[in-house]
């Protein structure tokens, strides 16, 4: 096993974990043994003092206390030598398998720090403080793993998404710039207008998932359906123009939240509900009050029709992934930037708050927030 550098201002390493509990072991086994042989050496002091032999001179010559106490301590070196050395090499093969497990994990950290994540310990075996350590480390590069994926997924997407508009900006003036005659300027720079919209669309959109990420929000007790009515107006058009037909049932929901961070929340909410609704007869439900099922907290829920998602819900939260995966919508009007959902799930923690994602079965999501209510 190669060894580690140690740590600026941690002391070398001078003994390891097996040699420091084989030493445990043998100390204990030598302490044992030289109680019990001073228990014996102490009973022997009781051994009456005197020659045995002068009370029956037919007999042979018996030892007397002086004599055996010292055939004792001689044996009792003996004796404290042998289990000196049994207790080291006891200590030495049992230290080895209690300490194996821990071998295990320290291979497979290091393996970690080296990058790579798909490996796990997996111990097995009854569960004890090894495995129950080896569990949380799996779960640990489990979460590792996803968020590292996740982040090279973001990484990429972002990159596509921000080179899209110039690389679309950059080939509209080159036609431009080879057939000057032939253009319809107005309309060319209507396009322009609107692709460099779109790139300061998601440019501002990054930007504010770094401050909700870093930056803790302003809040003050406030009512989530009155937010939740502005909201549903701000949006009844856009359904109505898409034949969406919109039902609210806004009840008093109290939170302590940010009131243009919560409204952001729910206007996010409802356009991803009315852009990847059903093209026609679609339906869209949104209601607020107290969360039947925890008390002490407010629940806003988002309920719309539309189709069987193709990917999995936990993912809609990332990063400009949208509900068609990573295919943008033909339709522009039904076109966004992916990261809609994705700022809701950074303002739900930043009031610390739950975000369910529930796919309804035939086709569309029910969004669920849960936040703390004010008393």
């Amino acid at each position: 096993m190669p060894a580690v550098p140690a740590r600026p201002g941690r002391r070398p390493r001078r003994l390891t974990a097996r040699m420091k509990l084989t030493l445990t072991y043998a100390l204990f086994v030598f302490v044992a043994g030289s109680l019990s042989l001073v228990v014996v050496y102490l009973a022997l002091r009781f051994v009456p003092d005197y020659p045995l032999g002068d009370l029956n001179p037919q007999a042979a010559a018996v030892a007397t206390r002086p004599d055996i106490l010292q055939a004792l301590v001689k044996a009792s070196g003996v004796v404290l030598l042998l289990l000196a050395l049994i207790g080291l090499g006891a200590g030495w093969l049992i230290a080895g398998r209690v300490l194996r497990p821990l071998q295990d994990i320290t291979r497979a950290a290091r393996r970690a720090a080296d990058g790579s994540l798909d490996h796990r310990v997996g111990l097995t075996g009854p569960r004890d403080e090894f495995t129950e350590l080896s569990d949380t480390f799996d779960d640990m590069l489990a979460r590792l793993q996803r968020s590292f994926d996740a982040q090279q997924r973001f990484a990429a997407n972002a990159s596509h998404e921000l080179r899209t508009p110039l690389a679309v900006s950059r080939t509209m003036l080159d036609v431009a710039v080879a057939d000057p005659d032939g253009q319809d300027y107005g309309r060319l720079v209507s396009r322009l207008r609107e692709t460099n919209q779109r790139g300061i669309d998601i440019t501002d959109a990054l930007l504010q998932l770094s401050a909700l990420d870093h930056t803790p929000p302003a809040r003050e007790p406030l009512d989530l359906a009155g937010l939740a009515r502005s909201a549903v107006e701000t949006v009844r058009e856009e359904a109505g123009t898409r034949g969406v037909a919109l039902s609210a049932d806004p009840r008093p929901a109290l939170v302590d939240g940010n009131d243009v961070l919560l409204r952001q929340l729910v206007l996010n909410l409802l356009h991803n509900a009315v852009r990847h609704n059903l093209p026609t007869g679609g339906s869209l439900a949104l209601t607020t009050g107290p969360d039947p099922l925890r008390p002490g907290r407010t629940l806003l829920t988002v309920t719309n029709t539309g189709p069987p998602l193709p990917v999995a819900v936990d993912r809609l939260t990332e990063p400009f992934l949208r509900g068609s995966g990573r295919v943008a919508e033909k339709d522009p009007t039904r076109r966004g930037h992916g990261l809609g959902l994705t700022i809701v799930a950074s303002i739900v923690r930043a009031h610390h708050g739950d975000l369910d994602l529930t796919p309804n079965p035939g086709g569309g999501l029910t969004v669920r927030v849960s936040l703390p209510a004010v008393e």
